[in-house]
């Protein structure tokens, strides 16, 4: 069934497809939409689930680290600030191995107060052992929230899925729903092998010593690692199922390109506008669309992106006093290569300002034009 429905009702979509039992959340704007579709559907029964009305986002994963550990499905959404609060939960909810799905609206960070794109808020994140997929249109999302499910509860760590605020959170796109039924056959029923049941008494949450944490932790980092190889076969079985290709990195016009774009989110569209342009102008240029990201896919990274010259990261996000997150992560990836690109790093779009072919296009020229890629990034289209 195809529908013209915004970002945030195609999250609902994949909640309820999901057969999701617990939802716990607190309304954050641009994320709000989301809860309140799904609140309606519990209301009205067309979802079979417990809604958790909660007095902050911390509560609201709280809640859903409650519904976890008891061996139920569960989902939460947020946004910017709304994240951030959940941060100490979120290495609670990873720490703990409970495979939760978060769909994380990006939001800038304030003050000030920006309510629109900007992806410092998932980013800022990175390190709690959450997987993280971005993804660049409506059904994308709705796609991947049934996918994380899978992912998830085979490498029994959450999962959070991110797209751009506005730019897809309240745009409308058709998007092909799938029936429930054939959900139902592509992801099974949660059985975790340990769960709260009074006839079967376990402790959750203790005290770990020094003998075991180190471990513990390494354990947790080797089976994120592993996602980089389950993850394929997860979208393969879904490609199979439904028709709709997916990867933990996605290229275009790659094989033969000089240079090379590496996006994430919706400047990926727009990039590909660019990337076609060059090529008619008869310049070898190609764009990596980053979609997994920590686990970084470290792998893939370099086979899509070593045999280029120049590598161009365009980031819509910014660790102060550094730069783009993503561009440092690029770098990173491809410094034990042998022969490795030069790595040039791009902001732009912060805070929700829009970022067009043209600016992409007047991206690949500055590159083309410089000497190298210096070291400091370049911001892209700042107001003098």
């Amino acid at each position: 069934m195809k529908q013209v429905i915004k970002g945030n009702i195609a999250v609902s979509h994949g909640v309820r497809l999901s057969r999701v039992k617990v939802i716990s959340a607190y309304p954050i704007t641009p994320q709000t939409s989301i809860v309140e579709d799904l609140s309606e559907m519990c209301a009205t029964g067309r979802l079979d689930a417990q809604f958790i009305k909660v007095e902050s986002e911390h509560s609201a994963m709280a809640a859903v680290v409650g519904s976890e550990t008891a061996g139920v499905r569960s989902f939460t959404a947020t946004s910017s600030q709304g994240l951030l609060l959940m941060h100490e939960m979120l290495h609670w909810a990873a720490g703990s191995r409970l495979p939760i799905v978060l769909t994380n609206v990006n939001r800038s960070v304030g003050p000030g107060w920006n309510i629109w794109a900007d992806q410092t808020d998932s980013v800022s994140q990175r390190d709690t052992g959450w997987i993280q997929i971005y993804c660049e249109s409506n059904q994308e999302v709705l796609d991947s929230v049934i996918m994380g499910y899978r992912l998830a509860e085979e490498v029994s760590l959450p999962v959070m899925v991110t797209y751009d605020a506005f730019f897809l959170s309240h745009t409308s796109e058709v998007v092909d729903i799938p029936e429930i039924e054939e959900v139902d056959a592509f992801l099974p029923a949660f059985e975790p092998r340990y769960r709260l049941d009074v006839n079967d008494p376990r402790m959750f949450g203790g005290m770990i010593g020094p003998d075991y944490f180190y471990e513990e932790r390494f354990v947790m980092h080797k089976d994120s690692m592993e996602a980089v190889n389950v993850y394929p076969r997860i979208c393969e079985a879904f490609e199979q199922a439904f028709g709709r290709q997916y990867d933990v990195c996605e290229t275009y016009r790659t094989e033969d390109a000089d240079l090379i774009l590496v996006t994430a989110g919706t400047i990926t569209s727009v990039s590909r506008i660019a990337v076609d342009d060059a090529r008619k102008a008869g310049k070898k240029v190609g764009l990596m669309k980053i979609r997994m990201f920590r686990p970084v896919p470290l792998d893939r990274w370099r086979e899509s992106l070593g045999n280029a010259l120049r590598v161009v990261v365009v980031d819509r996000n910014i660790s102060a006093g550094l730069g783009g997150v993503f561009a440092s992560e690029v770098k990173s990836a491809l410094f034990s290569l042998e022969k490795r690109p030069s790595v040039y790093s791009v902001i732009a779009g912060l805070g929700g300002r829009d970022v067009t072919p043209q600016d992409m296009s007047g991206i690949i020229e500055h590159v083309l034009a410089a000497d190298g890629p210096g070291e400091r990034p370049v911001f892209w289209g700042l107001k003098e």
